[in-house]
């Protein structure tokens, strides 16, 4: 796996296309309760992701919602995005990331090259700076995946290529998007992060403690990139 440096710029007179899928249909359990629609501060959880998403300039989002999620739904609908809500609950990640591959496709109809941002709607704390540097990185990237690595270890959010998009469906029914970063013909870069809540989720009550701990620590944001 190859590094990207942070301060790389991109090739303005050839820019790709990115947009930013948001697979949301969890239901929480290991929380107890809608985790996106609890309060981070002044704001609730899923208004931290989207903020830093608009403030970066990412002009196409779309997020996956339950048909039966109706708060979420109310939480996001004045936003600027597309909501994907599928008839039949999706099973998995992997179901899910589909529906909105095919929501965007049929949309903006993207060039191979273009990129797919996943953003787990369960990391908050990701910073405006971060998602900038990745998209700016994307415009000269060569390998089919872009991710932030903190020590060493792989985070969020990851930029694919969209020539990867059709070999989702192939994904083992036992295993997540991580599968397409292990296979031996798909490349993969890394861009250094020395923020480590790029490996920070949102899945427990601790969880939620700890970032309400941080958010109260800083006012401006918990996931700033220096």
């Amino acid at each position: 796996m190859s590094r990207i440096e942070s301060d790389h710029e991109p090739d303005t007179g050839n820019a790709r296309e990115i947009c930013a899928l948001i697979p949301a249909a969890g239901r929480s359990r290991r929380m107890g309760r809608p985790k996106l629609l609890l309060p981070l501060g002044e704001r609730k959880v899923i208004d931290w992701l989207l903020d830093a998403l608009q403030n970066a300039g990412m002009r196409h989002v779309s997020l996956l919602a339950r048909m039966d999620d109706v708060e979420l739904v109310d939480a996001v609908q004045d936003r600027t995005m597309m909501i994907v809500q599928p008839v039949e609950d999706p099973p998995d990640m992997r179901t899910s990331v589909e529906h909105l591959l095919d929501e965007a496709y049929d949309r903006l109809h993207p060039e191979p090259d273009d990129g797919w941002m996943l953003i787990p709607a369960d990391h908050p704390v990701l910073s405006e700076t971060l998602i900038r540097m990745m998209c700016r990185a994307w415009q000269s990237c060569t390998a089919d995946i872009l991710l932030p690595e903190y020590d060493g270890r792989r985070g969020h959010p990851t930029i694919f290529r969209w020539s990867l998009a059709g070999r989702v469906a192939a994904i083992p029914s036992d295993r997540g998007l991580n599968w397409l970063l292990h296979q031996p013909d798909v490349t993969v870069d890394a861009i250094p992060s020395s923020d480590p809540l790029v490996l920070a989720d949102m899945d427990t009550p601790e969880d939620y403690a700890r970032l309400q701990a941080l958010v109260e620590q800083d006012d401006e944001h918990p996931g700033r990139q220096d």
